[in-house]
């Protein structure tokens, strides 16, 4: 477990702010830089936890959509990364039983990874837990303002990725999909918390796992699929030689229904 993951559990305030949004920009749809306002909030200063996630299960007994039949396939189950085969080459897989329990599939399991993100966590899902919380999803302007923690830097810790060959989030290091060295000790995500804060004082906003924004994914900024929603961060499977997503600026869609074991999301809240 991390030494900081208990510790760490109270909303952290930011101010208002202006800064420049899809700065350092390397995927298109990232950019182009613009100016943005952001009035102040909090924000929850890791991703919320299996233990986080359990208690509000605890309290209300809601079912996620991972544990309810999928369509196409009729039984409960969400998408799983595998190590491709010459056999089976996709590297995404439904997995019945796979669900916030059982990140990976039934054979898996969150005892002992109480630190550890939720995960197979839908959009849905993500909201239903802010919304107990008395909270809610960032707005993507929200999550980048905080992710970037005053930085104006490519990484938000610096111009190099491993700055002296040391690892500053939880992300893949080899040849993505088919060997990670895990030289960073994490093979699949890590306890929150074992990778140094930002500028804000905020633990994984870059890798681990990609989280939830409450923002329609957009491109050219004009809204694309109601459905889709706009996610951040990157995740332990962001790789040199195939997603340099492990920045503030970089995004991606996803539709709201989807889970899988490497989105989770974090909660803010508007302050006065």
């Amino acid at each position: 477990m991390s030494p900081t993951a208990q510790a760490i559990t109270q909303p952290i305030a930011l101010p208002a702010g202006q800064f420049t949004m899809g700065e350092k920009a390397i995927y298109p749809e990232e950019g182009p830089p613009r100016s943005v306002r952001v009035a102040a909030f909090d924000i929850d200063p890791t991703e919320v936890t299996n233990q986080q996630f359990g208690a509000f299960i605890a309290a209300t007994g809601y079912v996620t959509d991972a544990e309810k039949n999928q369509p196409g396939f009729n039984v409960p189950g969400g998408v799983v990364f595998t190590v491709p085969t010459p056999n089976n080459p996709s590297w995404w897989r439904f997995v019945e039983g796979a669900s916030w329990r059982h990140p990976e599939g039934p054979d898996s399991s969150i005892d002992g990874k109480a630190f550890e993100p939720v995960v197979q966590i839908s959009y849905r899902d993500a909201e239903a837990y802010a919304d107990w919380a008395g909270r809610r999803l960032p707005s993507e302007a929200e999550w980048e303002y905080a992710a970037k923690g005053r930085s104006t830097t490519t990484f938000v810790w610096g111009e190099e990725r491993n700055p002296d060959g040391k690892e500053m989030a939880n992300s893949w290091q080899g040849a993505f999909p088919i060997h990670n060295s895990v030289r960073d000790k994490f093979g699949r995500r890590a306890p929150v918390g074992c990778f140094p804060a930002n500028g804000f004082g905020l633990y994984d906003m870059i890798g681990n796992v990609w989280e939830w924004t409450q923002t329609i994914y957009q491109t050219n900024h004009q809204p694309s699929m109601e459905t889709s929603y706009a996610i951040k961060g990157g995740s332990f499977l962001c790789a040199p030689n195939f997603c340099q997503r492990y920045r503030a600026p970089a995004r991606q869609a996803q539709e709201g229904s989807f889970s899988t074991n490497h989105i989770g999301f974090r909660t803010v809240a508007s302050r006065p």
